[in-house]
């Protein structure tokens, strides 16, 4: 099966060692496989004045180690060596746009039991449009957002993304282009990858955290919109309160920000390029490549 993310000259760091794609291979009895006991990051580089720079790197560094810590793994990687790895591993693959993707496996374990050590992956692959195309169709998902007294949400581990899958797959066989999950009392959360606004009178309206895994781009549409005056409040609401509004996107590392046509097959009523919505993703695109000297402050 042809795989997009790796070539016969791909270059992948594994455990204290940069190595070809085709040579890495992880233990059968790892954790991690049998458990989806593994941690990540989805991280951007783009093209900023000829050299590869990635968003936030710090930001998606510390909720590594957060993610990590959340849930027992053990992690000891600095910020430095890190960083170091994922410039090289990029360097390497003579990558500029591209999507950079850590992941944090554990050592060989059969028990249901913390883990007992660990080992870093930094994978990097050609990235030059979103995982989802711009104006998409989405509907409510019969899947829910799983519930926080279970799970750790605000880390991102690996097994919750099955729960995604799922969901993103309902949508997808369905007609639409993506699910919207809610949590489990019927209010809106998320998408399977991504956070979600929507835009009604001027201002701009996603969820609260507790259900959602609070993204570092959600944050960034925080930041943007603070410094253009579009007020954003955090609020419960169901799919009915979003439906038919002025208008709405997803965002997330991977999408950015996406313009979202229609809910359950209500339009949103309002032309894309008069809203504030999209202000928020113009600038938005403008920031992570450094072209807005407004905006700039916002990567310090």
């Amino acid at each position: 099966m042809n795989n997009p993310y790796v070539n016969d000259n791909t270059i992948l760091y594994w455990n204290g060692n940069y190595e070809n794609a085709k040579n890495a291979n992880i233990n059968l009895y790892s954790q991690s496989l049998h458990y989806g006991y593994a941690v990540f990051e989805g991280i951007r580089s783009y093209n900023v004045n000829g050299k590869a720079k990635a968003f936030k790197l710090k930001e998606h560094f510390d909720r590594l180690v957060y993610s990590c810590k959340t849930i027992h793994i053990p992690f000891a990687y600095t910020y430095a060596q890190f960083e170091e790895i994922v410039y090289e591993t990029l360097s390497k693959n003579n990558l500029i746009e591209a999507y950079i993707r850590p992941l944090v496996v554990c050592s060989p374990n059969m028990g249901l039991t913390k883990g007992l050590a660990s080992y870093m992956m930094v994978q990097v692959w050609d990235w030059t449009g979103g995982y989802i195309s711009n104006n998409i169709e989405i509907m409510t998902s019969s899947y829910e957002r799983p519930n926080p007294k279970g799970f750790h949400i605000k880390a991102k581990v690996a097994g919750h993304y099955v729960n995604s899958i799922m969901a993103s797959q309902e949508a997808k066989d369905k007609g639409f282009n993506e699910g919207m999950l809610l949590d489990e009392n019927g209010n809106v959360a998320e998408a399977s990858g991504a956070n979600i606004f929507f835009e009604k009178d001027g201002a701009l309206y996603t969820p609260p955290e507790g259900y959602i895994l609070p993204g570092i781009t959600r944050a960034t549409c925080f930041e943007i919109a603070k410094s253009l005056g579009i007020t954003v409040v955090e609020k419960f609401f169901n799919p009915e309160e979003m439906e038919g509004t002025d208008a709405a996107f997803f965002c997330g590392t991977a999408a950015e920000v996406v313009a979202i046509t229609s809910l359950n097959k209500i339009p949103f009523s309002k032309n894309w390029e008069t809203t504030n919505c999209a202000k928020i993703q113009k600038a938005y695109s403008n920031l992570v490549r450094e072209k807005n000297e407004e905006l700039e402050k916002l990567t310090a």
